[in-house]
């Protein structure tokens, strides 16, 4: 009797789907919790230390003029905290995002944004010290030019990124670059925030910049955008005049002029010493000092924490420059390097600037320090451009992250 092995011709069962299922969901665990670079937690914990502090500041700066007003002593740190909530998920969201994302958004999200800065013109739009620049609907308020920034960061880094190769002629260069950024920063002057087109002008410089122009063709739009913020400036009698009292020697003679808000913020600075009077118990933020919850919130911090408050802030603020520029130097993406340039200057040299007007080294702007100033909006852009930086953190190489060994540091390129 022959005896046949059924054993070799027998077929193996199929693996049950319940085991691909739980396979397929370890590995997208592991995706989620997969270790993120240096650079994705710095700037990370700086936004978000950033965010509670400036929290605080607003509550300090705001809670007696508004209790003075009718209303309640939390109620402007409330409408703030509503911002950071949304904010904050907003930021972790965009960390998510892959670069496809950013590079098919770029037209859609530069559109919309423009659609919705052209809203300042129509009823909803509302003026404020003689600029246009905000909406009201169902009861808040809106600076609809905030999102401009980000949306032109990532533009100009698409369309550099696709023009990359014809970037040594001048033609690339300007177009459709120049044109269109004209056109956004058209409807921002449009309503007189001249503070807020410098801000634009510098992300399309750093834009420019970072995607490796030639200095010869970089330096046309520099002169164009430097002339025509000069024009502006001088073309506003208002500008002018306050521009006059910044170069003026006697700032008391015009106490009660334009040098009464820079001199309000000077003395809030110098009563605070090294060491500060203590959380809460500014002088100037009983209405002396105008804005002193937007774009003189700086001074509340040196009134109230002194000279170290300050040094912490700027700290903050260089550890976040650090974390953001690493991701420009070691991507090896055009569209990272150019986009990431673009809103770290954005943040830092929107920084620079508020502080130093409240310093007294530069004349009023009217920018707000990102982070820390009152204002939704404002916040809510700063956290979905770090958000935007997160996302470009996680596609840095693992060969130009921080190198295990010593002999491996001076061996990084970008």
């Amino acid at each position: 009797m022959r005896v046949v092995d059924t054993t070799r011709t027998r077929p193996l069962p199929p693996e049950p789907e319940p085991a691909k299922r739980g396979l397929a969901a370890r590995v997208s665990l592991g995706r989620v919790f997969a270790p993120v670079p240096s650079e994705f937690l710095l700037i990370a914990s700086t936004a978000l230390i950033l965010t509670g502090f400036g929290l605080v500041m607003v509550l300090s700066a705001t809670s007696a003029t508004s209790e003075d007003a009718g209303g309640g002593p939390y109620d402007a740190v409330i409408k703030q905290g509503v911002f950071a909530v949304i904010g904050i998920p907003l930021m972790f969201l965009a960390s998510r995002m892959p670069l496809r994302f950013w590079k098919r958004m770029a037209w859609p999200a530069l559109i919309g944004a423009t659609v919705f800065q052209l809203l300042v013109f129509t009823p909803l739009g509302i003026t404020n010290d003689g600029n246009q620049n905000w909406i009201r609907i169902a009861g808040l308020q809106a600076q609809p030019s905030e999102f401009l920034k980000v949306t032109l960061a990532i533009w100009l880094g698409y369309i550099l990124y696709r023009k990359r190769t014809l970037l040594a002629d001048w033609r690339h260069v300007f177009i459709p670059a120049v044109p269109v950024g004209i056109a956004v920063i058209g409807t921002v002057m449009a309503g007189h925030d001249l503070g807020t087109a410098i801000i634009l002008v510098l992300i399309m410089l750093a834009g420019l910049f970072f995607s490796g122009v030639k200095l010869r063709v970089f330096l046309l739009p520099l002169l164009l955008f430097a002339g025509g913020v000069a024009y502006f400036a001088i073309s506003s009698p208002d500008r002018m005049r306050r521009y006059m009292s910044f170069l003026s020697n006697d700032c008391l003679a015009d106490y009660y002029g334009d040098c009464y808000q820079p001199l309000h913020g000077i003395w809030g600075l110098a009563g605070g010493g090294v060491f500060g009077v203590g959380l809460g118990n500014s002088k100037e933020k009983y209405s002396w000092l105008p804005a002193a919850a937007n774009d003189y919130i700086f001074a509340i911090v040196g009134e109230e924490l002194g000279l170290i408050g300050c040094i912490v802030v700027l700290m903050l603020f260089a550890i976040f420059a650090v974390g953001a520029f690493h991701i420009v130097r070691k991507t090896d993406d055009p569209f990272v390097r150019i986009a990431a340039g673009a809103i770290t200057v954005w943040i830092i040299g929107q920084a620079l600037l508020n502080i130093g007007v409240v310093l007294r080294l530069l004349p009023v702007f009217g920018v707000p320090l990102p982070f820390l100033s009152q204002g939704g909006t404002s916040l809510m852009s700063v956290l979905i451009a770090c958000g935007v930086l997160l996302s470009f953190a996680r596609t840095i190489p693992p060969k130009a992250r921080s190198a295990a060994s010593p002999s491996q540091r001076g061996t990084i390129t970008r």
